[in-house]
Order: structure tokens, then sequence, then C-alpha cells
């Protein structure tokens, strides 16, 4: 049974989701843009006979706390800063990494702060390296060079129906395998309130992910973690040599090419559960 939780860090109310047994080895779910721990649920469902599945809310997402960026600095160095004081508070001394999309810069930001927690990485759809940033970014570091001049068309696309609908169906030929309460959901919550604000803040700060990657792969090549990686094919955002590029970094990790896009679990969550079980069940 999955719990719906809160928990209070620096003052912010962090909503999470929790399923299997509080004794079991553990594994932190960490979202993507514009999603939650929603999105993880095929995989509480699916893996809870044998791990303790934890997937937090960030700080503007889903049902945690969302102040105004007045109110709180939204960069990726104070999201993984508050989701180090999450696992703090939760007591987990080690744990497996899962990362997807945003996920993929709050997660290596976490292992590199707190390196001796990290039992094993899973990356999902998450980039490291320029080769996995296609076309559609060039608009994009348009706006990071030129905040003022881009931030107009960045939002008139980066929060439309139509952006938030491809993020989910990508380049896939099948899109009557998708549900469309996945982007309906997500639009609705793009809408709220204040949420414009805080996503774009958060996103302008992306750059800083970009500029991080050198660090990040010195990193992985240093201390190769247990990898595994799944990698929908049908991706528009991330291309899918950066699976590739992982696997140049970390020669042992396993690479999966999956038949789903950008957030692999609204179609392949069976087969990525498959994955990630016997994954783990290595390492136990």
């Amino acid at each position: 049974m999955t719990r719906y939780r809160t928990l209070k860090v620096d003052d912010l109310e962090i909503f999470y989701r929790e399923a299997g047994p509080p004794d079991a080895p553990a594994l932190l779910l960490l979202h993507g843009f514009p999603s939650s721990s929603r999105m993880y649920e095929p995989l509480l469902r699916r893996l809870a006979d044998r791990w303790r599945l934890i997937a937090p809310d960030y700080p503007g997402f889903g049902h945690s706390s969302a102040p105004a960026p007045t109110e709180f600095a939204y960069t990726f160095d104070h999201v993984a800063e508050v989701m180090n004081g999450f696992v703090d508070a939760l007591g987990i001394e080690r744990h497996t990494l899962l990362v997807q999309d945003y996920g993929g810069p709050v997660g290596f930001r976490m292992a590199m702060a707190h390196p001796e927690r990290l039992e094993a990485l899973i990356v999902q759809n998450a980039v490291a390296h320029e080769s996995g940033l296609g076309p559609l970014w060039e608009t994009r570091r348009a706006f990071w060079a030129d905040r003022a001049a881009h931030e107009p068309d960045l939002r008139e696309n980066f929060f439309s129906l139509a952006a938030t609908r491809g993020r989910h169906l990508g380049n896939d030929p099948a899109t009557d395998r998708y549900d469309p309460d996945l982007w309906t959901d997500e639009f609705a919550f793009l809408n709220r309130p204040g949420q414009a604000d805080i996503q774009t803040d958060l996103f302008y700060d992306y750059r800083t992910n970009v500029a991080a990657y050198p660090t990040w792969q010195q990193w992985l090549r240093r201390h190769q973690p247990r990898t595994l990686v799944l990698w929908g094919r049908h991706d528009a955002s991330f291309q899918v040599q950066e699976a590739a590029s992982y696997q140049a970094d970390l020669p042992d990790a396993e690479v999966h090419l999956l038949d789903g896009g950008h957030f692999v679990l609204d179609i392949c969550a069976g087969e990525a559960a498959q994955h990630i079980r016997a994954f783990l069940a290595k390492m136990t």
C-alpha cells in the first residue's frame, strides 16, 4: 500500500509517496518537469514487495510547499539542498537514486554532496552530456544568454498545452498509446497561480547544469557507481545518443533503449520495472 505523507524541511512542507517495507533497501525517486512524485505511481505498485520506494515532490512542485520566488531561491543547488535535508529527516543512510529529467541535476548534486549514501544509480532520460541536448535547446540557450529579451517567447512555448503534450508524445508515431490525462493534468498544474514565475526561475538556472556536465562526467568516471540506464527512444527533448555517452563514462553500466518517450513510465512501466528489479536484485 502506498502512503501519502508530508515532512517538514527548512520550514517547507515536502510531500512524498512511500511504499514497501520500512526496513527494505531504499529507492529514492526524483521526478522531472513539469511532473511530480505522481509519475512514479507505476513503480510504487510494481516494486514495493522488495524495496522501500520514496518519491518526494520538490519545492514548487506537486503537493509540496510552493513559496514565491521572492521567498525561495528556485535553483537546482537549493532544491538539491532541500532534498538532502529530506533524506536526513527520514534517516536514510544508503539509497539507490532513480533520476528522470530534472531529477538528474538534483540527483547528481545530492550524490556528489554525499557519495557515501549512493548505493546505485538509475538514469531515465536525464542528461549529463552535451550529446543529450538536441535542436530544441537552441532557443533555450538564447533564453539563458539574454533572459529579458527571450522570456516572453519562452513562457508562451514552455507552458503551452501543445508543449506539455509534446513532452510526453515526443516523436512516437503511436500516439494512441498515451493517456491524455498525463498532459492535461500537468497543464492544469502549470496554470496554478505563481507557477509560471517559479518554473521560469528554475529553468533559467538550468544553464548551471549544462556548465556542470564536465564535472559530473569526471565524477562518474572516477567513482563508477553501479548504473542502470533506461532510455525512451522517442524523447524529442533529450537525444538517444545520451545513453551511449553514459556508457562511455561507465563501461559496466547496463543500458536499455525502450519504446517510449521522455516519460518512459507512461507506456513502458512494466518493462522498466522488470529491468529495475533485475538490476537491484543483483545487489542483494
